[in-house]
């Protein structure tokens, strides 16, 4: 297992934007851009989503993931995680949408909950390979 080395925690801080790849039943990639979270004890970089989106339903199929995010201020610092997602739980996904809607929206509730189907989702992600600049 790779670690998020500690000089790029503060991506996970501010508004910054990952591109979150999952796999296709077809084997192809899928690139999303998601609201992005790290939860640091635990090293495992989180991303949350509605059940029975693309992306949620790629990852039930196959874990291997890939997530690439830029530094908002600085274009040419980056942020790269290939790994595996470990855990994929609604428990406390309500709180932390909440939490990012904060973060990227300056909101204190995630406002678009009423137009989702299905139910949160937190989706854990292992860093098995980090590269960064």
């Amino acid at each position: 297992m790779a670690q998020i080395p500690e000089r790029f925690h503060d991506l996970f801080d501010v508004k910054t934007f990952g591109h979150f790849s999952t796999v296709m039943p077809d084997g192809t990639p899928q690139v999303t851009p998601v609201w992005v979270d790290y939860d640091e004890p635990a090293n495992r970089v989180l991303v949350n989503t509605a059940r029975g989106r693309r992306k949620e339903r790629n990852v039930r199929r196959n874990p291997k993931v890939g997530m690439s995010m830029t530094d908002p201020s600085d274009p040419y610092r980056f942020l790269s995680v290939r790994g595996e997602v470990t855990d994929l739980t609604e428990e406390g996904a309500d709180a932390h949408i909440d939490a990012l809607a904060k973060r990227y929206m300056g909101a204190d509730e995630y406002p678009n909950r009423d137009s989702e189907d299905g139910a949160r989702v937190v989706i854990r992600i292992r860093p098995d390979a980090v590269s960064h600049s």
